[in-house]
């Protein structure tokens, strides 16, 4: 995710960092490259003048703004979705901490001291190893290394050889809750309390899965994609008789208005990646490690990560 201050008038025609310049770049090139050359032909090719009023572009420019308008709203509400199930995550971590220190009974306060051996500390720290394996699956990536320290030996090994780690985790935290239930530590009552919020990051955690695996339907983005590549590309033919020697510039802001716009909503479309504009899910689960490691004053405590060179991962 790009963090920054909006900047001026004229710096924000010179921004790179976080535009989708770079990924239309070439086939901005291209398109200029053979509008120059229409310019230059004056419509001509082999000996024949190709006749294209405005009137066409008109009536398909209007429809296809409209529609990758569209796609792009369905894209970012895929984008918002999944940045609200993640700062429910945030609060439901928050809440599970307090819960499993203030309800769950026991003769000392839960302290990071006492290690995974005592069960609110492990069902804390368990929390923090199911933010990142979530993470983890929604990238496609392994990180053992995020999920070990937190984890007993046998509980991680058995973690990384599950199908879906982040569940295998919250079904031992159920286990967990269970012994507590079964040795009197905790209410019945105030374990209904304590399986909602686990239910609920449960449900959050499944509903970034129902995002990851269901795209956009690829029959959408591939009329769109067309669409928008024969309009830009015809239109030099269109605009010559009418522009001159104009017609490049003219393409060209076109062109990077709907190749920026197609080229938008293919990232946003997909969250959980490492692309410039996607959710910083590491920088997240950090401050979920952050809160939970302070509620047991934890001394190994990481720092808040910071972006590096505006992109905050």
């Amino acid at each position: 995710m790009i963090v920054r201050e909006r900047p001026s008038a004229l710096r924000l025609f010179l921004v790179v960092r976080g535009s989708v310049l770079p990924r239309i770049r070439t086939t901005l090139i291209v398109n200029t490259l053979i509008a120059t050359l229409v310019t230059w032909c004056h419509g001509t090719l082999f000996d024949h003048k190709i006749i294209l009023t405005t009137i066409p572009f008109t009536l398909i420019g209007l429809p296809l703004a409209i529609f990758l308008g569209f796609r792009n709203t369905a894209a970012y509400d895929r984008y918002w979705e999944a940045r609200k199930l993640w700062g429910e995550l945030v609060l439901r971590s928050r809440n599970f901490s307090r819960q499993c220190q203030t309800m769950i009974h026991s003769d000392t306060p839960a302290h990071a001291r006492l290690g995974l051996d005592d069960v609110r500390v492990r069902m804390i720290y368990r929390t923090i190893a199911f933010c990142h394996a979530l993470r983890h699956q929604l990238r496609d990536t392994r990180g053992p290394d995020d999920l070990q320290p937190l984890l007993r030996p046998a509980e991680w090994e058995a973690a990384c050889k599950a199908s879906n780690p982040s569940d295998y985790l919250m079904l031992q935290m159920g286990h967990d809750l269970a012994d507590c239930v079964r040795q009197g530590r905790i209410d019945s009552i105030l374990t209904a309390q304590i399986d909602n919020t686990v239910s609920a990051m449960v449900a959050a955690g499944a509903s970034c899965e129902r995002i990851r695996s269901t795209p956009i339907p690829f029959s959408y983005s591939l009329l769109l994609h067309r669409t928008a590549y024969l309009y830009c590309f015809l239109l030099p033919f269109g605009l010559v008789d009418s522009l001159g020697f104009m017609t490049p510039f003219v393409v060209a802001i076109v062109a990077y208005t709907f190749f920026g716009l197609d080229a938008l909503g293919d990232e946003i479309e997909e969250p959980f990646g490492e692309d410039a504009n996607d959710l910083p899910l590491s920088a997240m689960c950090r401050a979920i490690e952050i809160s939970l490691r302070e509620s047991v004053q934890d001394e190994n405590v990481p720092p808040p990560m910071q972006a590096d060179d505006f992109l905050l991962n």
